[in-house]
């Protein structure tokens, strides 16, 4: 009898991901969601997912009860397919508990950090697929290399690999563990740790341990691979308490293995990375230093792992990245980028990157945060993060369930632009969709920049201004 398997939320990109290895592995598909925007709703097509919008208990459950019903951090305690599933003692999971029983073998190499860990999980997914040794595997995000963002591989003892993406933020509104934590890593890539989603986190320290913790887990005969260049990962290696080999890289000639010579032009970039005495030239069609630093983390797991270099090399010159991350999504009489920077110190990243390749062009930024930027707490992480935008623009930002309880709602979208306006003399609010598609078609010229930074979908805002581009 064919498996059944449930979404509540399935727009999230792990969500869909996960509901597209499971039809794989054939099980029916079902998903619901409050709203469904390209990449996602297109992702869901592509891949013959049943999708419908809204929380209709009765639809969940019209072919039968679900096997299994994957509830995601969009769904609160109130959500009607939420409490449908509760009263009726179906079993309910939150997606890191799904992929920790299905995606998760013995040999578990997690990249985590504030930031990177998507495009280095796809790009050491892309790496061992190459190289044969056919990883499970689950990131956030949708490659431009592989057709699909997870894969499970049913095997009955787990002696395989796995690649997964571990996310800090916690496993479930039930459950505050951050998801890592479920995902038994012996192999660590640790990108980097600046202290982010303050409603989790409040205070730095609380978001150091949880790091802290994550090392801690690595066993004696695991390997951790962390950037050197992070004060704050030295920091958390403090906590290598089983004795795991630790090998380091960044742009610190110090470390094993460290990049030099990086270069930026409109279409990729260039640079070497130093291990030993050997140097190894890259060229990437990948936008970004911080990519170069993503990449030479991927470069020293993989080589560590005893993958050809040949093969690592070519693949890096192969790999083209990630939706939405600092997608090219036009380029006419403006060029438009797509980027999932939600936070302050990711908007920043980006721009920084958009300034080194159009050092005298107008940079426009519309930006959306999540969640866990929009509390008071993490109000002074936006001074001077719009530095390299010429102007900001805050959109309607997508709602979010708040408890009526919270001493510290989210703020809202006119007060995110007196936020950013305290540090930038250009930032402004628009609520209304249209005027600021109309906006922007205004306020432009030839050869200037626009940018969506965002996690949310942008109510396909981004397909308007690229149909008229």
């Amino acid at each position: 009898m064919t498996k059944r398997i449930h979404f509540i939320g399935i727009c999230g990109v792990a969500m869909s991901a996960l509901a597209a290895a499971f039809h794989k592995e054939g099980w029916e598909v079902s998903g619901s969601d409050v709203g469904f925007f390209p990449p996602i709703s297109d992702y869901l097509k592509d891949n013959n997912i049943s999708f419908y919008p809204g929380w209709h208990p009765e639809k969940m459950v019209e072919s039968g009860d679900p096997d299994i019903v994957v509830v995601g951090n969009v769904a609160s305690s109130t959500n009607a397919e939420f409490i449908f599933a509760r009263k009726n003692n179906l079993n309910y999971k939150s997606y890191p508990e799904v992929i920790a029983q299905y995606v998760v073998q013995n040999n578990s190499a997690v990249c985590a950090g504030t930031y990177g860990k998507t495009s280095s999980a796809a790009l050491l997914t892309l790496i061992l697929e190459k190289a044969g040794i056919n990883p499970s595997y689950m990131f956030g995000g949708l490659s431009l290399n592989l057709p699909v963002s997870a894969k499970i591989n049913s095997t009955e003892n787990k002696n395989g690999w796995s690649v997964l993406e571990g996310d800090e933020y916690k496993t479930a509104r039930w459950d505050s563990r951050p998801k890592f934590k479920l995902y038994s890593p012996t192999h660590l890539l640790l990108t980097s740790v600046s202290w982010d989603h303050a409603d989790l986190y409040p205070t730095e320290e609380t978001y150091l341990q949880a790091f802290r913790d994550l090392v801690g887990m690595i066993p004696a005969k695991g390997l951790i691979v962390a950037c050197i260049d992070d004060l704050k990962i030295k920091n958390v290696l403090t906590n290598n308490i089983n004795g795991a080999k630790v090998v380091t890289y960044g742009k610190d000639p110090s470390a094993d293995y460290s990049y030099l010579q990086a270069a930026q032009t409109s279409v990729g970039i260039s640079f070497v990375i130093k291990h030993n005495d050997t140097e190894f030239n890259i060229n990437t069609p990948v936008l970004g230093e911080h990519m170069a630093e993503n990449i030479c983390g991927v470069f020293a797991i993989a080589k560590e792992m005893n993958v050809d270099e040949k093969l690592i090399l070519d693949t890096i010159t192969e790999f083209k990245g990630i939706k939405r991350r600092l997608e090219k999504r036009s380029e006419g009489k403006i060029t438009i980028f797509d980027d999932l920077g939600h936070s302050p110190a990711k908007a920043a990243a980006t721009l920084k990157t958009l300034r080194a390749i159009y050092p005298t062009n107008k940079i426009t930024a519309i930006f959306e945060p999540n969640t866990g930027n929009r509390k008071s707490q993490s109000a002074p992480s936006y001074a001077n993060a719009f530095k390299d935008a010429d102007e900001v623009i805050i959109p309607l930002l997508t709602k979010i369930k708040t408890d009526a309880k919270d001493i510290d709602p989210p703020f809202d979208g006119q007060k995110l632009a007196e936020i950013i306006s305290q540090t930038h003399k250009n930032a402004s609010f628009i609520p209304d969709d249209q005027k600021l598609i109309e906006y922007i078609k205004n306020n432009t010229k030839k050869e200037d920049v626009v940018v969506f930074l965002g996690s949310h979908g942008f109510r396909g805002m981004i397909e308007e201004l690229v149909k008229g581009n």
